[in-house]
This record gives structure tokens, C-alpha cells and sequence, in this order.
């Protein structure tokens, strides 16, 4: 793709605008969105990514959109997958859910910032270096594999990381919320809030998330612009799809194992592509191998589609049966 700067431009100029009416919503009123609100800002921020899609379509082609389309789904149900992060970190730090909202949106802000890093340092190593796709594919797999043998994380399992500790021991930390600020009073003092230390749990979570989201993507196009644009579509209204979700997270048992498999699909199509373009010296004389195939993106599409589709069903009706045998034997 020729994606000039005038587009860049005002791509980053809509986005922005969409994210800044966002926090505006916010900032004016906190409160927990209701079902139908919830309901009404997820499937806005759904169109809008099917009609960017086509757009893209229109612009560059079924292949390009197709790319977008893949990279869409496959961040999508990761950042789906954070949710289940984010849901522990509220309930650890007992934040009241009328802040809930505030909290979920510097997180994205967050996440977007640290992913457009990655993004840029991810394009440039491809460019530059080829082989870099066996070291992504291989953390990819490794990554499934984790993914696999642990399951959904529970809050018995989340443990507070070294920046956490240290900023609960080094700063001045009232016990109480003041609304959504992340200072206050106390005593003649100023005091930083428990919503510091959830902002810091939320950003740290955000960048162990996009080490494993990026290569992902990269993996499905190495297109800077869709790469980006994907990136941002997955994470907007991810606020409102945590409120409209609720008690079904609970329910998604075997989500894991879908993501497992769907990045560790993702990881094997990546060392494929890398041994069919091989130039490494010590790997088949550092010829190409003829044998490694380069896979479609309808392929992958399909695959991720599918892997999820069976993941969610499966889930929905394993939650369904154990909720039915529960109730069987509480009336016995």
C-alpha cells in the first residue's frame, strides 16, 4: 500500500477526535453505562471498523481489506482477552464502578500509545531485517503454549508487579477514593489515590498485552497504515463491550484456548513465510526453502474466524450445562 501523509494525517486527526469526544462523555458525566448504552457505543465502533474495511477495499483492493479484516478479529478477541485482566484489577482495588469507565479509558489511551511504539520499532526491524519473523513466530508459539496450560487468569492467580509494590511503599497513598482523581487532601496533605496505583496496574497490564498483540498483527500484514488502523478499531469501544459483557466474561471459559490456538497459528504462518523467504546463512545454506508455503490471507481469516466461533459456542454451552447441573443440586 502508498498510504500518503495526507491520509495519515487525517486518519489520526479522525480517530483522535472520536477518542476526545469519548473522554468528553466521560469527564462531563461518570457513571456505569446501562446495557443499551453500552450496546448502542459497541456496535457504532463495530460498523465503523466494516466500513473502514470497505473503504480499504475500495482504496486498495479485496487483499488489503481482507488483511485489515484479519488483523481486526485477531486483536479484537485479544483485547477481548485483557478484559479478563482488567475485571481483576477492579475487583482487587475495589474501584467503585462509576469510575470504572474513567479508569478503562486512559487505559486505551495508554495502550495505543505504547502499540503505536511497538508498531513503529516493529516496521522498522522488518524492513530492515527479515529474519526477525522467526524470533516473532517463536515468541508467538511460546506465548500459545503459556496461554494453553494456564487458562483465564482468576484474582487468586494476578500478582501486583514491581512497579506496583514500589509506588504502594515509596509514594503517599490515601485509603480512600476521591471520585476519579488521582490526588487528593488529607489533613493539610496531598495525597496520591488508590486510582494512581490502578492506572499503574492498568498501563503495565496494556504493555505486557501489545508484546504479544503486535507480533500477532505483524503476522497477518506488515502494512504499517493497516497494522495501526487495526490496532485502533480492536481497543475503541473496548470501555463499552467491558460493561456490556458483564457476568459473560465468567462464561467464556474456553477463550484461552481459542486465542491459544489462534496465536499459535499465527506463529507457525509466521516461521512458514520466514523459511520461504530465508536468507540466514546457517538455515538450508541460506537459500529459500521451497517446501515452507506462504499461507492466504482468506485462510487465516477463516481459521481465526472459525477458532473463535467454536471457542464461544463451545463455552456458552459447557457454562450453560454447569449452571443447569448446579441448580439440580441445590434443589435436591
Amino acid at each position: 500500500m502508498d498510504v500518503s501523509g495526507l491520509v495519515w494525517a487525517g486518519t489520526l486527526v479522525a480517530l483522535t477526535a472520536i477518542l476526545l469526544v469519548d473522554l468528553l462523555i466521560i469527564g462531563r458525566r461518570p457513571h456505569e453505562p446501562s446495557v443499551r448504552e453500552s450496546s448502542l457505543w459497541v456496535g457504532f465502533y463495530v460498523a465503523l471498523a466494516l466500513v473502514f474495511g470497505a473503504g480499504v477495499w475500495l482504496a486498495s483492493g479485496p487483499s488489503a481489506a481482507g488483511q485489515f479484516y484479519t488483523g481486526w478479529l485477531t486483536e479484537y478477541s485479544l483485547s477481548v482477552d485483557n478484559l479478563f485482566v482488567f475485571v481483576i484489577i477492579m475487583a482487587r482495588f475495589a474501584v467503585p464502578r462509576q469510575y470504572q469507565q474513567k479508569v478503562l479509558l486512559i487505559g486505551i489511551v495508554l495502550a495505543l500509545v505504547m502499540r503505536g511504539g511497538f508498531i513503529a520499532a516493529g516496521a522498522a526491524l522488518i524492513s530492515q531485517f527479515s529474519w526477525v519473523f522467526y524470533i516473532f513466530g517463536a515468541f508467538l508459539i511460546y506465548t500459545a503454549v503459556n496461554l494453553a496450560r494456564q487458562g483465564e487468569p482468576d484474582e487468586d492467580e494476578f500478582t501486583e508487579n514491581v512497579l506496583i509494590r514500589w509506588s504502594r511503599k515509596a509514594l503517599p497513598i490515601s485509603k480512600d477514593y476521591d471520585s476519579a482523581k488521582l490526588t487528593t487532601h488529607e489533613n493539610g496533605r496531598r495525597l496520591f489515590t488508590p486510582m494512581l496505583i490502578v492506572m499503574i496496574a492498568i498501563g503495565t497490564t496494556d504493555l505486557i498485552f501489545a508484546l504479544d498483540s503486535i507480533p500477532a498483527i505483524f503476522g497477518i500484514t506488515q502494512e504499517p497504515y493497516l497494522v495501526f488502523t487495526a490496532n485502533v478499531f480492536a481497543l475503541m469501544g473496548l470501555r463499552q463491550l467491558y460493561f456490556l459483557l458483564g457476568g459473560l466474561l465468567d462464561r467464556l471459559i474456553y477463550l484461552s484456548y481459542g486465542l491459544a490456538v489462534v496465536l499459535g497459528f499465527i506463529g507457525v504462518k509466521l516461521v512458514l513465510e520466514a523459511l520461504a523467504d530465508n536468507n540466514l546463512p546457517f538455515i538450508n545454506n541460506g537459500e529459500h526453502v521451497g517446501w515452507a508455503p506462504h499461507i492466504p490471507i482468506w485462510l487465516s481469516l477463516t481459521v481465526i474466524l472459525g477458532t473463535l466461533l467454536v471457542a464461544t459456542i463451545a463455552s456458552l454451552v459447557k457454562s450453560s450445562r454447569d449452571r443447569r447441573r448446579m441448580l439440580a443440586e441445590a434443589r435436591r
